[in-house]
């Protein structure tokens, strides 16, 4: 038999009764549930993060100790929109992209509002 030849009786209609289209939603199920797992595993908590991320840097003030995307941990000690600049040693100021502050310098807490 050529191939063509088991296609058609492949395709041919079922012993049991009257031949019904498939539901197109039943042959979509599979690629709807991997979307869905695909949403909640990453795009939801990637959303998060640069939300807390976004507040993370408009709650951004003077006295912060913070690190950059490069590695730099220094002390915030001027606040524009686009720039930060960082005291990173005695008398070493340092201008930063404000995007491109990562967080807060690990192990460091807020300073205290008095």
């Amino acid at each position: 038999m050529t191939a063509l030849g088991i296609a058609f009786a492949m395709g041919g209609q079922p012993a049991g009764g009257a031949a019904g289209a498939p539901n197109p939603l039943v042959s979509l199920m599979p690629f709807i549930l991997i979307f869905v797992i695909f949403y909640f595993l990453l795009i939801r908590p990637q959303q998060k993060k640069a939300q807390e991320h976004r507040k993370f840097l408009d709650e951004l003030e003077r006295g912060r100790e913070v690190v950059t995307a490069g590695g730099l941990i220094g002390r915030v000690t001027g606040l524009t929109d686009q720039v930060v600049t960082l005291e990173v040693a005695d008398g070493v100021r340092v201008k930063v992209a404000r995007g491109h502050i990562a967080g807060p310098a690990p192990g460091r807490a807020a300073p205290e509002k008095e």
